[in-house]
């Protein structure tokens, strides 16, 4: 069965991974930390915001015109990646990572990843693989694009498709945390030349391995694609 099978407008919802990472009081509120967090996080990694670097919430509210609670929440966010440090009588201050704290975080995050594309080649219902191939389908599309954002975008919902496909709320959950904070790292490798063609054909031996039901296939595949994200991290790390 394809895509092409389903009745128009009868396309399956992708599935949903519970978010962990924002809060949810107010989705206006919520939309803007996200965009003033991704905007902080990417000043942080290419170096704009040096390492301890004071982040007042009060200049920086100022700066991107908007009030101090979605700077506080980008703030705290950010404090949960590893970006930034929250210290007594300081407030917060860029942080940096030791190269062997985030080898750490990325090794954690292919083994994790790794087992949600294991239990999701076994789990996945036909309606998850449809929606897992809709959204590698456009992916693909948009790699010929050249528009690392966009791509960021749908690579989140590629990703979470698959932590819901392993049909594991708990493995889902952490997976998830743990990505939150790797995030910014990861982001800011489509900035690569070349990357996001590589990535939709890392992707594409994932998927390919879901489709075929094999378990230690899909695992290794995606295994394989963190540590080469973790390398083109790297590489981008060097050019910044």
């Amino acid at each position: 069965m394809t895509l092409d099978d389903f009745p128009p407008g009868t396309l399956p919802a992708e599935p949903v991974v519970p978010r962990v990472d924002r809060a949810v009081p107010s989705l206006q509120k919520v939309t803007r930390a996200e965009e003033l967090r991704l905007q902080l996080a990417d000043e942080i990694v290419r170096g704009t915001l040096p390492p301890g670097a004071a982040l007042d919430e009060t200049d920086i509210a100022r700066r991107f015109s908007v009030s101090r609670t979605p700077v506080r929440e980008a703030l705290r966010q950010l404090v949960a990646s590893g970006l930034v440090e929250s210290r007594a009588h300081r407030g917060a201050v860029v942080a940096q990572p030791s190269i062997e704290r985030l080898k750490s975080m990325f090794e954690a995050m292919a083994e994790l990843e790794a087992l949600c594309a294991g239990l999701a080649a076994e789990r996945m219902s036909a309606a998850e693989r449809h929606g897992l191939e809709a959204i590698h389908e456009e992916l693909r599309v948009l790699s010929y694009t050249g528009n690392p954002e966009r791509f960021h975008e749908v690579n989140e919902r590629f990703h979470n498709a698959i932590y819901a496909g392993s049909q594991n709320g708990y493995i889902a959950e952490i997976t998830l945390a743990t990505r939150v904070r790797v995030q910014p790292f990861r982001r800011a490798q489509f900035r690569n030349l070349g990357r996001l063609a590589k990535s939709q054909a890392e992707h594409d031996r994932v998927v390919v391995a879901i489709m075929r039901g094999d378990k230690l296939g899909a695992a290794a595949a995606m295994r394989a694609h963190i540590e080469l994200v973790r390398g083109e991290y790297e590489i981008y790390a060097v050019s910044v």
